[in-house]
């Protein structure tokens, strides 16, 4: 029970750490321009993301500037204000600006608010996201998702992870009827959607960026907002009380927001990997060096250079669990090697589990096994630690119930006919005493193994003074002396094999924990990863079907090859992992075969030192000694 409360402590205090949230009473600019017109990330916007371990949510507005997207955001914030609205022509948002805070109704995930800066002509109408819409279209030049093939169209991963397509429509004025029929918001962003007929220049391009929109974001909403108030107070809208806004514009605002709070999801990059706000941060800044080096971003050299980085602190964060919790337990040595085995079993997995939460695309377990390794290397100095600790608490024991035989010696006390028996009572009663107060002691055989050997001196040299005993009676304490220390020895050896199987057999359910730990997340990431190329699928199913109900034939044919091909790819993807993770189960299990055959292998040479012993005693039949002794003397002490 106080195991499992203990554990339960621990974990509360990791789930603090890693969810403590992060207050922004502001934005700040994540993006901005420098001098040359390159694109820079701030480093005061990427330390604050460093600090949200969290799971983050993030919603980013992009559109013509003057058109209310900071007043969005601060809604969203749940403040009157924060980014800055423009009420001229020129654009308030340079850059990127970002808003961290509390999700309103997911506990332990982050919002993140992505302002960005007013793209394209206020005078350009907004009945049609046309500039929308040409953004889109160049999606496919500006990232790829896989770094071989340069030249290859990935563009058909890019469903499995793109966001929710809101489009938002200010100043709706229209009548939203669709062939005379009234239409909900989605409905006239559909229709806003939908191909022409025919194969000339002017009819491609503008089904193009339509096309885009319908293959890149299966998930598509539509908000038609009103104006809010007279034109003449737009400019005023951040401190205008809710109260002068329009009734009908508040209501399309606090729907617009309920939504985004409802329906959206946490970040993930492709194969269901969740993004943190230190994720995110390696993203930005990853895809900012690359856009300013030239180079078109890729997805998938982003998630590798990312799993480095993260992996590699997952390993630190889990060793710092693990020595925190060890170095508690410090304090309290010496303890029984049962006790130190049990807390590192505890706190492994703890490590475990910390390093699991941050790591990912682990695929060969390099990061696992230096974990693994890190951690034995720390039990292996702890255990040493103990034994330390131990072997002086049994010298200061033995030394203690020794001092008086100490000053008998010093005083000649034995030095009298009788003397050796005076002598080896005295050592009789030590090593009773002893046994009781260090019976648990790791270290109690050693150390009492050394204290017989230097007191045999002592006792060797009082038996030949001792005129009492008959030279033939000295012999036979000799050999009764000889065969105390080889079992004395025998002793040592057998509580130095019980505690290699103890050892063993903590490392033995530390990787048993390993492993579970390791196919749950395994288990889990294949999860995810068909999860979301089955999401991408229906969505390609529903476009082919869209495209067959339109007339569109020719293309929805198109679709069926590249259908197939995506299926082909999911199903050889799931293959691939699932011996990625037979290879790493297998690597484990070997990984652990050879820590035993050390562990054995270190204990080898005093096994059979420890079989020779036994076979001598044996031989020498200390039974049949006693026996001798004990009709010859008046006295003996088989200490």
């Amino acid at each position: 029970m106080c195991e499992k409360r203990g554990e339960e402590r621990g974990r509360c205090r990791l789930m603090l750490q890693l969810y403590s949230p992060v207050i922004m009473d502001k934005p700040v600019c994540l993006i901005d321009t420098e001098s040359d017109g390159k694109l820079c990330v701030q480093q005061s916007a990427l330390q604050i993301l460093q600090q949200i371990q969290q799971p983050v949510v993030v919603v980013a507005m992009v559109g013509l500037y003057r058109t209310g997207k900071s007043f969005l955001m601060n809604r969203l914030a749940g403040q009157q204000a924060g980014f800055a609205l423009g009420s001229t022509v020129e654009s308030k948002t340079k850059g990127i600006w970002m808003w961290c805070v509390d999700y309103p109704t997911k506990a332990g995930t982050t919002l993140v608010l992505l302002d960005t800066e007013g793209l394209g002509d206020v005078d350009k109408t907004l009945d049609m996201p046309e500039q929308t819409f040409r953004y889109v279209t160049e999606l496919t030049e500006c990232i790829k998702v896989k770094s071989s093939n340069k030249d290859a169209d990935d563009s058909s991963e890019f469903v499995k992870f793109f966001p929710r397509f809101i489009w938002a429509v200010r100043d709706f004025t229209l009548e939203r009827k669709i062939d005379g029929k009234d239409a909900t918001e989605n409905e006239y962003l559909e229709f806003a959607l939908k191909l022409k007929p025919g194969t000339s220049k002017k009819v491609m391009e503008y089904n193009l960026p339509r096309e885009c929109i319908q293959k890149f974001f299966p998930s598509r909403t539509c908000f038609t907002f009103p104006f809010p108030t007279a034109p003449e107070n737009v400019s005023r809208l951040e401190c205008m009380d809710p109260a002068d806004l329009s009734s009908d514009f508040l209501e399309v605002t606090d729907r617009f927001c309920k939504f985004i709070f409802n329906e959206s999801h946490v970040k993930n990059l492709k194969d269901g990997i969740t993004v943190t706000g230190r994720v995110l941060g390696h993203l930005a800044k990853t895809y900012v060096d690359t856009i300013s080096s030239g180079a078109v971003p890729c997805l998938e050299n982003a998630v590798i250079a990312m799993a480095m980085i993260e992996n590699e602190s997952a390993v630190k964060d889990g060793l710092e669990v693990y020595q925190s919790g060890m170095e508690k337990l410090k304090d309290s040595f010496p303890l029984e090697l049962k006790n130190v085995s049990s807390e590192h079993q505890r706190l492994s997995k703890m490590a475990t589990q910390t390093f699991m939460k941050r790591s990912f695309k682990d695929s060969e377990g390099t990061f696992m096994k230096c974990l693994e390794e890190d951690i034995n290397k720390l039990f292996d100095g702890y255990l040493c630690q103990n034994e330390e600790a131990s072997k002086k608490r049994c010298e200061n024991l033995l030394s203690s119930l020794s001092a008086p035989m100490t000053e008998k010696l010093k005083k000649g006390f034995y030095a009298t006919p009788g003397g050796y028996d005076l002598f080896s009572q005295d050592l009789e009663d030590i090593i009773k005493e002893y046994k009781i107060q260090a019976n648990k002691e790791v270290k109690a055989e050693d150390t009492l193994e050394e204290f017989l050997k230097q007191k045999s001196v002592d006792s060797n040299a009082i038996l030949q003074a001792d005129k009492k005993l008959t030279e033939k009676e000295k012999k036979i304490m000799e050999e009764r002396e000889k065969s105390v220390l080889l079992a004395q020895e025998i002793n040592t050896k057998e509580q130095k094999q019980r505690q290699l199987e103890e050892k063993m057999e903590a490392e033995r359910r530390s990787n048993e924990e390993r492993m579970r730990q390791m196919k749950e997340k395994m288990d889990l990431e294949l999860r995810l990863q068909r999860e979301e190329a089955e999401r991408a699928m229906d969505s390609k199913l529903k476009e082919q079907a869209d495209l067959l109900e339109k007339g569109f034939k020719e293309k929805a044919d198109r679709m069926t090859k590249e259908i197939e091909d995506f299926r082909s790819k999911n199903k050889e993807a799931e293959k691939e992992s699932d011996k990625m993770f037979k290879k790493m189960m297998e690597n484990m299990n070997k990984r652990h075969d050879e820590t035993m055959n050390l562990m054995m292998r270190q204990h080898t040479l005093p096994l059979r030192r420890q079989q020779h012993s036994t076979k001598r005693l044996n031989n020498r039949n200390p039974v049949k000694d006693f026996v001798v002794c004990t009709a010859e003397c008046s006295a003996v002490h088989p200490w």
